[in-house]
């Protein structure tokens, strides 16, 4: 139902919001939207960590996905979306996938509250290899999501998946740098963490943009979010993922 209504939204054929893409058939179109949908929630709801519930959260998703998800995916994606009509060049979500969950997440970690002390005393990551291993699941994933983006196997396709690769790889060599160069070392979770930060670059850019261009997007774009980790302690926002650096900033 989610899906219908959403999609309805933003690519309405039938309405004057415009259609989907014609290179592909609606139905799958519609498919390779729900999927960017469904991994935006999925970032979203990184703002549940350790203090959220099921129910409401399922409610609150429904709501969010039909309220804003839908209406900012028509912005830049839609033939009548002001920000198309703007020239806003959008590849694959850095503004209703990246944006919207980061502040998003940011939002709904406001309104549920810090967790309770007793869980940030000696705070770690409780399985590291776990966070390796799904940080390199989404780089797998994430070459499908901005390659698919070019609804072809064609050389934007190849240059996105390229660019992917190479802000990410960067984006985590940087945040590790800077890492050992704060705090005299360097961990496996900011190796991740600035990976992430390099995909999320990526996202929007990697179909327009050239290879070298790719190297400095994620040196730079690593470099913020990893001192915008600092801006919920400003905040006073317990944002435990850091979903607000590392998808709004980046």
């Amino acid at each position: 139902m989610t899906l219908r209504i959403s999609y309805s939204l933003a690519f309405s054929p039938s309405s004057t919001n415009g259609s989907g893409s014609p290179l592909i058939p609606v139905l799958l179109y519609s498919f390779f939207q729900l999927e960017f949908c469904c991994v935006t929630v999925a970032i979203l709801m990184g703002a549940i960590a350790e203090r959220g519930r099921l129910m409401p959260c399922m409610l609150f998703v429904f709501f969010w996905v039909s309220l804003v998800y839908a209406p900012v995916a028509c912005w830049p994606w839609n033939i009548n979306g002001w920000a198309f009509k703007w020239g806003v060049a959008d590849y694959a979500g850095g503004g209703p996938v990246e944006i919207g969950s980061g502040v998003g997440g940011l939002a709904y970690s406001w309104v549920l509250g810090r967790r309770h002390k007793r869980e940030l005393v000696n705070f770690r990551p409780h399985n590291v290899t776990l966070v390796t291993l799904g940080t390199f699941m989404l780089w797998f994933g994430w070459i499908g999501f901005n390659a698919g983006s070019a609804f072809g196997a064609n050389l934007r396709a190849v240059y996105a998946a390229l660019n992917t690769c190479l802000c990410a790889a960067t984006g985590g060599i940087t945040w590790c740098l800077l890492d050992y160069r704060i705090q005299g070392k360097y961990t496996m979770i900011g190796l991740c963490s600035g990976t992430i930060t390099g995909l999320v670059a990526a996202t929007p850019s990697s179909g327009f943009i050239p290879l070298w261009a790719s190297v400095i997007l994620g040196i730079v774009a690593s470099a913020i979010c990893n001192y915008g980790t600092k801006i919920k302690h400003l905040i006073r926002i317990d944002d435990a993922l850091d979903l607000f650096a590392e998808h709004a900033l980046a």
